[in-house]
């Protein structure tokens, strides 16, 4: 067996000091977006932006592990790393990581009456090399089952929202396999310049949820150019995605779509950022061509709207701003608006307007409240109007592989969302509450009110008159009580006891209540959301 494979394998069974490599990303969940919280509320600077994930480690290298007032996967994690080859000068800088990743859970459904059970397992590699270069892949797959309310969104369109394409049904459970990964390259471990291709997602925003851009679809190919100079983080890549709406499920059915994204941070002060948002989405083939790759959107500079006109683009495109401000070292104030469309004279007329199609977010933070270390605490509201990030073409429509790319609901909807943490020790004790008011179209009708993104805009029920939650007006109330033990914080390895409530009812009648409790022992480093 090769010498410097044999090291790497030795190399799991003990911590290695390791460098600071600096094309590094941060892996992109709620567990480390708390400690990046804790740090970021209590010691802000203008060199790290919060507003673009994942995380890029040349932007928080000045990141302390102390200020995080519990263990937790650190910022510079080097457990289970290991230099290689370490016998040879040249190559002291060469690092290898591998790291298990596991999801096992299981617990009692009463709505489908039975006990649930599903088990995802998988492994997660990265490689650093001189600092500047860094390759990491995850591969995961396994077997799932979902309480009923998740259950009915997977039975219909057989994808698991943050993990693609599924197999099987809801009695046996739905089998997956996915992976992501990516390249990444500083230049001589430079912190201006960063360029990474792969298979991954991105999040705008410092809210729980985006209005703009979230995690929550699958993984897609992208290739990113990052770019940090004085204040200013300034980042641009380019998507290709796909749409399942009229594919029946089956993958030669499946249609291309691109898209082209761009997003600049400005750090105005170490405590006040402001970030604005732009891209289009275009289909990749009609009835006509295959169009591939439009080259006009090649174009790597804020905005390109002017661009979309001079070419008579029938594209779709979004624009947004992000800000947010932290104060007093406790707390962080965000929000954001997205334009789809924006006609200024309409708006001020009041008559609903279908294509005045907008959505926002409030919000605040706050860590460590009331002078108690490894508090935190949470409260955000969201709302979109009817229509926003739909298409006349639904191919081009603002989502992925079957799911939104901004909010899980969609449009036409208002959130308020509560979160409370706190952390003793390895212990955590958390409690979230989701209060959803969401406008369904009718039932078994073709009436379309704009709530759902993958239906075209051209079948709306009606010019004027629109507003929000209009139609089936659906209530959602979810509360989730979770209490979790670290078993191996260097790992983010933990044991969870859940109790999640869920209710919903609308003005026809229709009522549900589901309850789910559930234990699980997890070590993954991605969010799986159980409240869309």
């Amino acid at each position: 067996m090769n010498k410097g494979l044999l090291l790497i394998i030795f190399g799991l069974l003990g911590k290695a000091m390791q460098a600071q490599p600096m094309a590094k990303n941060a892996f992109m969940n709620q567990d480390m977006q708390q400690a990046f919280d804790f740090w970021n509320i209590s010691q802000p600077n203008t060199a790290f932006h919060s507003s673009f994930k994942p995380y890029l480690s040349s932007t928080y290298v000045s990141a302390a592990d102390s200020v995080v007032p519990y263990p937790f996967y650190g910022f510079r994690s080097t457990y289970f790393s290991r230099p290689c080859f370490n016998r040879f000068q040249q190559y002291k800088s060469v690092t290898a990581q591998i790291l298990p990743v596991v999801d096992i859970q299981s617990g009692p459904d009463p709505l489908l009456g039975k006990t649930l059970f599903s088990a995802l397992g998988g492994m997660h590699v990265k490689l650093n090399i001189h600092n500047d270069f860094t390759f990491a892949g995850t591969l995961y797959g396994g077997k799932s089952q979902f309480p009923f309310f998740n259950d009915t969104l997977v039975r219909k369109q057989h994808i698991i929202p943050e993990l693609g394409m599924a197999y099987g049904n809801s009695k046996s459970g739905y089998n997956f396999f996915d992976y992501m990964g990516y390249v990444s390259y500083s230049p001589k471990n430079n912190k201006i310049f960063n360029f990474q291709a792969g298979r991954d997602k991105h999040f705008i925003g410092d809210g729980y949820r985006s209005m703009l851009l979230s995690d929550y679809a699958a993984p897609y190919p992208f290739f990113r150019i990052n770019t940090n100079v004085w204040r200013l983080q300034y980042n641009v890549w380019y998507s290709w995605m796909v749409d399942v709406s009229t594919s029946g499920g089956l993958k030669q059915n499946f249609r291309n779509k691109f898209g082209t994204f761009h997003y600049l941070s400005f750090n105005i002060l170490k405590e006040l950022s402001l970030g604005l948002f732009e891209n289009v989405i275009w289909r990749g083939s009609d009835t006509a061509q295959a169009r591939g790759f439009d080259v006009n959107y090649l174009n790597p500079i804020i905005f390109f709207r002017p661009v979309e006109y001079s070419v008579g683009s029938p594209d779709n495109s979004f624009l947004g701003a992000n800000l947010s401000a932290n104060l007093f070292g406790k707390l962080k104030l965000y929000g954001q608006i997205g334009l789809d469309e924006f006609y200024l004279k309409e708006i001020r007329a009041r008559r609903g307007w279908w294509a005045n199609k907008q959505a926002w977010q409030l919000g605040v933070k706050a860590v460590n409240v009331f002078g108690i270390k490894g508090l935190r605490l949470q409260a955000e509201y969201n709302e979109a109007r009817p229509f926003t990030y739909t298409h006349g073409l639904v191919d081009q429509n603002y989502g992925h592989y079957g799911m939104p790319l901004a909010h899980p609901t969609g449009a036409n909807f208002r959130e308020l969302i509560g979160i409370v943490q706190v952390h003793r020790k390895r212990w955590e004790f958390s409690w979230q509450g989701t209060r959803t008011m969401v406008g369904m179209d009718t039932a078994g009708t073709r009436s379309n009110i704009g709530q759902n993104l993958f239906v075209s805009y051209n079948t709306r029920s009606m010019e004027f008159g629109n507003k929000t939650t209009q139609g089936v007006k659906t209530r959602i109330l979810q509360s989730r009580l979770l209490v979790t033990y670290y078993l191996k914080p260097e790992m983010n390895t933990r044991l969870e006891f859940g109790f999640i409530q869920r209710s919903e009812s609308n003005n026809r009648g229709y009522e549900l209540q589901n309850p789910f409790l559930y234990l699980s022992l997890k070590s993954s480093f991605w969010n799986m959301f159980k409240d869309n």
